[in-house]
């Protein structure tokens, strides 16, 4: 055992059931058979003979006449950046105001993602924004889908968001008008609107990516993606209870955040399911639960809020007397608090305080991964889906059935040892030589990724003097405080833009609409026509984020492949999902902007 791990955790009061440097060892093997030359190749993106799989299920199409006006403010985006951003923008006093969504309502991933088991990760009581001004508290600490999406049509509602919306309406381009100063966009309906201000909330995870293998057009048999659920298919709602599959051979590929939710469902009613398996998921306990109308009664103004930031504290590994939240999110930190308040009289240093919360990470997946091979019978099947990295490598997971769902006798993990699926065939799906026949396969596959802005939101942005925001950061993303970027005046970026990322997308998000709400209403009171970032400031925070994205290069570079480190390849294009992050953190980040605000001069911003 490594000698500085023996150290800090004798120091710490903390006993290791494990050997850190074995485990290490172990992971690094594990990453390295998983690494492959194509990265992000690996992956289609679906269009042409594959359009199918992004058609919307939900909802009829609609006609309608293009609009050809003028409003002051556009929000591209109907999920809960561009609800948040609407919902400020109304409180600021903003009544011209305009919605554009994609999907046929309000919602964006929930308004997508119904496949059966859909629910938040994150505890509901931090998750859902704006509960107190809705005076609602989720009924359950995990929230299901049909609420959250509930939920969200219930902010459109509170805050006017449906007087003036474009649902089923994709925008094609948006391009500064230096005489008028104001943004012209286009849309896939015809549509030729302006605007004096753009706030641009795409949402990092919109677009469904497919495996780039060979022979997914030669299938015979059914297919769907997750996020596109076919329950004309499977029958049953989000539920379960999908009867269609009773008689039916299933396939999922993937085994993510996604399919966690939904195989045990699959295993439930399909007469045979094949799991093909890449990299395991760590999937540690949900523990949902009703809400106590007990503990309901005693909440008391701003306890929305207050918990939002106490989980924000303990997840930035924060200074906190207690966790309110105290769930798997926050137990690595909770375990290393801990630690230290048992033992006051051993400070530890900066480098010891790294390897203790090293050590905590260690600690958690074992206990993750005890719990596999506690809970699933077969040895080689527990063993398979053991995850050998660090948590944070990857998105958690939590859930109570789906290791259960492998004792099924009809369910059958196939792992394909990091390797992936080789190709599908006419009648099914083939891995090491083997053709599995099936009647269907489901792609949990997940949504394409990448800090190119203009691949996932599928169009150019041009601004003052014709030049595209593709030209801008074709080297990377630039930006004053992950709105702003010199020559898009009155664009405001919102979503993974050089911004503190937090586990709690929706707390980010409200910190951001907050702060467009803020300019934008500055702007109208002093009389502004355009505000942007300027040279020199957008490059200082630009050299920011580069300096203190070091710090976390190298653990990304350590992990096994995903999405989070650009599938192996961290630092490349800077496109990991991860990427360009404020590496400061979101409390300090957070800081950042309300210290801004206050200060009131619009620093850093050109105003004309």
């Amino acid at each position: 055992m490594s000698n500085i791990y023996t150290e800090v955790a004798e120091k710490a009061g903390m006993k290791l059931s494990f050997d850190p440097a074995a485990l290490l060892e172990k992971y690094n093997f594990e990453r390295d058979k998983r690494l492959r030359e194509d990265g992000r190749g690996q992956y289609r993106e679906i269009a042409g003979q594959f359009a199918h799989f992004i058609e919307d299920p939900y909802v009829e199409p609609i006609t309608r006449e293009p609009l050809l006006d003028e409003v002051e403010v556009i929000v591209i985006g109907g999920g809960f950046g561009g609800l948040l951003a609407g919902a400020k923008l109304r409180e600021a006093g903003v009544k011209s105001l305009r919605m554009i969504e994609k999907g046929g309502d309000f919602g964006g991933t929930w308004y997508w993602n119904r496949y059966p088991g859909a629910q938040c990760d994150i505890e509901a009581y931090v998750y859902l924004p704006l509960l107190e001004e809705l005076n609602y508290v989720p009924r359950e600490r995990y929230s299901h889908a049909p609420e959250i999406m509930a939920h969200t049509q219930a902010i459109g509602r509170k805050y006017n968001l449906y007087d003036d919306v474009c649902f089923q309406t994709e925008v094609t381009g948006m391009q500064w008008d230096e005489k008028e100063s104001k943004w012209i966009i286009t849309t896939d309906r015809g549509d030729r609107m302006k605007a004096r201000f753009v706030a641009m909330s795409n949402g990092p995870l919109n677009k469904p990516k497919l495996p780039a293998m060979t022979g997914i057009e030669n299938f015979k048999g059914h297919t769907f993606h997750t996020s596109r659920w076919d329950y004309d298919y499977t029958g049953g709602t989000c539920e379960g209870n999908l009867t269609g599959l009773k008689d039916k051979r299933v396939a999922i590929i993937g085994t993510g955040a996604t399919a966690v939710q939904c195989i045990p469902h699959l295993g439930e009613w399909s007469k045979e399911l094949f799991v093909f398996q890449r990299t395991p998921s760590s999937v540690d306990v949900r523990k949902n639960a009703p809400t106590n109308p007990e503990w309901q009664k005693k909440l008391q103004p701003g306890w929305h809020q207050k918990r939002i930031e106490n989980f924000n504290n303990m997840m930035s590994g924060g200074p906190s007397e207690k966790d309110d939240v105290s769930d798997g999110w926050t137990d690595i930190f909770r375990d290393i608090t801990n630690q230290e308040k048992m033992n006051p009289a051993k400070v530890l240093s900066k480098e010891e305080k790294k390897v203790l919360a090293e050590l905590a990470d260690f600690k958690k997946m074992e206990e993750i991964r005890t719990r596999a091979a506690s809970i699933v019978k077969d040895q080689a099947t527990a063993e398979a889906l053991k995850p050998y990295y660090r948590q944070f490598c990857k998105r958690p997971t939590f859930h109570d059935e789906y290791l259960f769902t492998y004792n099924r006798p009809n369910v059958h993990l196939v792992d394909t040892r990091g390797k992936g699926v080789d190709r599908i065939t006419e009648n099914g799906v083939v891995f090491d030589g083997r053709e599995y026949e099936v009647d269907c396969i489901i792609f949990a596959t997940g949504f394409e990724v990448g800090t190119a802005y203009t691949s996932k939101s599928g169009y150019d942005i041009v601004g003052r003097g014709d030049v595209r925001l593709s030209q801008k950061w074709a080297d990377g993303l630039r930006t004053f405080h992950g709105f702003f970027s010199n020559g898009f005046p009155n664009c405001f970026f919102m979503g993974m833009t050089q911004t503190g990322l937090t586990a709690n997308m929706t707390h980010m998000l409200s910190e951001q609409a907050n702060h467009v709400a803020y300019v934008i209403s500055h702007a109208k009171s002093s009389n502004i026509r355009a505000v942007e970032a300027t040279v020199e400031a957008e490059e200082a925070w630009v050299k920011d984020i580069y300096r203190l994205a070091l710090l976390g290069e190298a653990y990304y570079a350590s992990c096994t492949p995903g999405y989070y480190n650009n599938e192996g390849k961290p630092g490349s294009a800077n496109n990991g999902f991860l990427s360009g992050q404020y590496g400061g953190g979101p409390v300090e980040f957070f800081k950042i902007l309300k210290d801004w605000r206050e200060e009131g001069a619009l620093r850093g911003l050109e105003v004309s």
